[in-house]
């Protein structure tokens, strides 16, 4: 994730994010480059904030 999309203000959904990371997984094979781990630990990040964001929404 870049510094320009964390401070846009764009938030992706928790199913796009969800597929983003499912799909870093089936493209590393199940192990995670360092490159990828750090993709990843964004991803989560992000997906994590974007769940909360739903939840608030109910």
């Amino acid at each position: 994730m870049s510094r320009t999309q964390e401070h846009s203000g764009c938030v992706r959904s928790a199913d796009a994010l969800n597929e983003q990371i499912r799909d870093l997984w089936l493209r590393a094979g199940g192990r995670l480059s360092a490159d990828e781990r750090r993709t990843y630990e964004a991803l989560v990040t992000e997906w994590a904030a974007a769940i909360r964001t739903d939840v608030r929404g109910w």
